[in-house]
């Protein structure tokens, strides 16, 4: 998942600053041609907001490796400087954002984008105004009070997970969710008909839970029977999909060896070392201070594959961040941000799942785990590919197979928005996720840690975050179905057996990473990468065709 970029799309917003108090000079500028002089205003109000958008994006970044820090290297008897830390940070980039100066250069700039003709310069005017409109309407003490509360949060949530104890996390969780329902309604009071889509809204712009309801219905009426078919016959046959004995988890998976492999195929994949690092964390994520220092995290264990796909999940995130538009018109501004969260999970989850779990790809993969783990010699690709798809649903959402996953999605989405609602309170959240797990999954969870205290999302203020992570499984088949129809299917198949990553990284460059935020919303970037707008149509028809012929279906 992604750590900082949450923080750093609301800093984008700053940047509005002094682009305005050049626009109120211009405008003070006395010309015989006012159509020649308004164009001449707005191009210096831009220079200046450009300037100050990248003062603010510094900032950021300094908020980003704080975050980076606490969750990997911080010292426990840390928390509660680092907590002051943040909340301070937060305060100072909040009054840069919405101070006087801010405003005066957001008036310059607001309205002016026909004034340019280049898409991305438009972008940015676009995005500052749009950010600047929704963090003005929160104080200052709201922003410091959400920075702090979020790091007390994250400190109660880790002893609370490891103590498998959710009241331990309760009382902070509580306040989490008061504190963004009313962030929320003030910073998007158009929203305010239903409360969730202004926390829906920061994360998947112009997503509204309606829609959102529309696409997890259609999503759940064609998994619901694929999943019983596919049960049905491990039922029949148990055999069908047993994991081949030499990749069974177990000690004999060395954390170093793990670790070795993972750094070497994160680089075929064409991660940067040079501007990155991989680090171990309770909850791998993608974290760091932009695209020129991405740091991503995984964590590894007796299950081989949980490291292993991990790494390549937060690789593919790196590469969005690590392929943005550093430009003139890109460093530091908004139309180089990732356009919304579960575009950002289109890209971890097309390397992930489009290629991590094909065929082709373990023909490249399986001699490297031969290589380091000779245990594996009797396993084949094929062997590799079957077990690594296995549907076995389980209790843990990072862990779970392309047909389940959906479900986790969906059982956490309900819950954010029953606490939303006032439909559920904090406390009955442990009992529901049991019931929940049980009837839809037919899982019996075990203890808190297994159960709702997994994920650390809720515990940095991220609610409305999870619905991305089906989004973005959505998005990432139809925009690989768009690189296999640009880059020639059998070509793709052929690079991705020899390892050559190359040439699908560098379409996903040119087509996703570095447009960025140019475009208003994903729809609009589908559009011009797929030709559709966001459907869970060609998503159902891919887990049909692969897991019927995995299943024999």
């Amino acid at each position: 998942m992604l750590g900082y970029l949450t923080s750093r799309r609301l800093a984008v917003a700053a940047g509005a600053t002094l682009a305005a108090r050049a626009a109120a000079r211009s405008n003070s500028i006395t010309s015989c041609d006012s159509g020649s002089s308004t164009r001449t205003d707005a191009t210096q109000s831009y220079s200046q907001l450009k300037s100050l958008l990248r003062e603010v994006s510094a900032l950021s970044e300094i908020q980003g490796i704080l975050g980076y820090d606490e969750q990997v290297f911080m010292p426990k008897g840390a928390a509660a400087s680092r907590a002051a830390q943040k909340g301070a940070l937060a305060k100072i980039l909040h009054d840069k954002s919405t101070g006087s100066e801010m405003k005066e250069a957001i008036e310059g700039v607001r309205g002016r984008e026909a004034d340019f003709d280049d898409p991305q310069v438009r972008a940015n005017i676009r995005d500052a105004v749009d950010s600047y409109d929704k963090e003005a309407r929160k104080s200052s003490a709201l922003a410091q009070k959400e920075a702090q509360l979020e790091s007390e949060a994250n400190q109660a949530w880790a002893a609370a997970r490891k103590a498998a104890d959710f009241s331990l996390f309760a009382e902070k969780l509580t306040e989490i969710f008061e504190l963004k329902k009313e962030v929320a309604a003030i910073t998007r009071p158009a929203l305010k008909d239903e409360p969730y889509d202004g926390a829906l809204d920061a994360f998947e712009r112009g997503m509204r839970a309606e829609r959102l309801d529309e696409i997890f219905d259609e999503l759940r009426a064609g998994l619901v029977p694929l999943l019983e078919a596919i049960n049905a016959k491990k039922l029949a046959d148990p055999s069908i999909d047993a994991p081949h004995p030499a990749l069974e988890c177990g000690e004999q998976w060395g954390l170093d060896a793990q670790a070795e492999l993972s750094r070497e195929v994160a680089a075929c994949m064409g991660y940067s070392f040079a501007n990155g690092r991989l680090d171990v964390s309770t909850h791998p994520f993608t974290g760091g201070a932009g695209p020129q220092d991405v740091r991503i995290t995984t964590r590894y264990s007796a299950n081989w594959a949980e490291g292993f796909g991990a790494t390549i999940h937060e690789t593919g995130h790196a590469l969005y961040e690590q392929g943005r538009n550093c430009g003139g018109e890109g460093l530091g501004l908004p139309s180089s941000q990732a356009l919304s969260m579960g575009v950002h999970e289109s890209q971890s989850l097309l390397w992930e799942r489009m290629v991590l779990q094909s065929r082709e790809f373990w023909q490249f993969a399986a001699p490297l785990f031969h290589e380091r783990f000779s245990f594996t010699k009797s396993a084949s690709p094929e062997d590799f590919y079957k077990t690594y798809n296995r549907v076995a649903p389980g209790c843990i959402r990072v862990e779970a197979d392309e047909c389940t996953y959906p479900l986790h999605v969906i059982l956490r989405y309900d819950i954010e928005r029953k606490l939303f609602a006032g439909e559920m309170a904090v406390s009955d959240v442990p009992q529901y996720w049991v019931t929940r797990m049980k009837d839809d999954l037919g899982v019996d969870v075990p203890d808190d840690a297994q159960g709702c205290l997994q994920d650390i999302h809720w515990s940095f203020g991220a609610v409305g975050y999870f619905p991305s992570y089906t989004l973005g499984a959505i998005m990432a088949v139809q925009i690989f179905n768009a690189a296999k129809a640009d880059l020639g299917e059998a070509e793709l198949k052929g690079q991705i057996t020899r390892g050559e990553f190359k040439p699908l990284r560098e379409w996903l460059r040119e087509k996703v990473h570095a447009v960025g935020s140019a475009y208003a919303s994903p729809d609009e970037l589908l559009v011009s990468v797929t030709g559709e707008p966001v459907s869970p149509r060609p998503y159902l028809e891919y887990l049909t065709h692969k897991y019927s012929d995995l299943y024999k279906l």
